[in-house]
């Protein structure tokens, strides 16, 4: 579904295939990494809850009801997220990596030896 979803959107709204591609990897990452619990179960054992979500890279959703939670993630991973929508947040960003993906998607990149001091 995602997929059809990362298609249509391409050929609707070009550029916002990054946002939907890194949605479709968040989504990824939290269906192999996600806690659910209750606000009871948290508060019983947080300690134990955080430290997962720190050493782990796991997610943890907080269930409060119908429709309602709070998600908990490791700052390492909140600074990820919030990278990947600063280099997403503007049309010249888009269309740069647009033309990054073209150059390596049709073999016309190079490869470039740094220079150790």
């Amino acid at each position: 579904m995602l997929d059809a979803l990362n298609a249509a959107t391409y050929s609707e709204f070009g550029a916002n295939l990054y946002f939907t591609n890194f949605v479709h990897i968040f989504v990824q990452n939290l269906i192999h990494k996600m806690q659910i619990t209750s606000v009871s179960d948290f508060r019983k054992d947080i300690k134990s809850y955080l430290d997962r979500v720190a050493k782990n890279f796991e997610t943890l959703i907080i269930n409060r009801g119908k429709d309602s939670g709070i998600v908990v993630m490791s700052l390492e991973e909140y600074n990820s997220l919030m990278a990947t929508s600063h280099e997403l947040s503007s049309r010249a960003n888009e269309l740069r990596l647009d033309a990054a993906i073209e150059k390596l998607k049709s073999g016309n990149s190079f490869e470039k030896k740094l220079i150790e001091k």
